[in-house]
């Protein structure tokens, strides 16, 4: 199994002061049980950088980041040209919606690499037409 993890669950998981802190925490520990292979996207991980260091400093979010580079846990999705044109047309769809960019990078590369499941605490991700686990 394959799960995609959005911004919102990397938070989650690091920030203890998150309210899905605890949530988060055990859908990791489940996610690691059944040896689920998490992929993301180098959007995401920029979104993650930069509000981890925002909120517990720069040298955790530091930590953090490279913890996730080095890890083979992991797959980073890059987004091609064709990706960004059609996060274009779901940032145009979903407009009425105040959706973020960076969800419709993510939208596209699931669709590419056809992902269903995303661990993920955003509604958005759930009216494109993906699970959120």
């Amino acid at each position: 199994m394959t799960t995609y993890i959005d911004t919102g669950a990397f938070l989650a998981r690091y920030l203890v002061k998150d309210q899905f802190h605890h949530s988060a925490v055990v859908k990791w520990n489940k996610l690691h049980k059944n040896k689920t292979k998490c992929v993301t996207s180098n959007f995401v991980l920029d979104e993650m950088i930069t509000l981890l260091g925002r909120w517990g400093g720069e040298s955790f979010s530091l930590e953090k980041a490279c913890s996730i580079y080095q890890s083979e846990s992991f797959v980073i999705l890059r987004p091609d040209e064709s990706d960004e044109m059609q996060a274009l047309e779901f940032y145009k769809k979903f407009s009425d919606k105040k959706i973020g960019f960076t969800d419709c990078v993510s939208f596209a590369l699931m669709k590419r690499n056809k992902l269903e499941k995303v661990f993920s605490y955003d509604r958005h991700f759930a009216d494109a037409g993906f699970t959120i686990i």
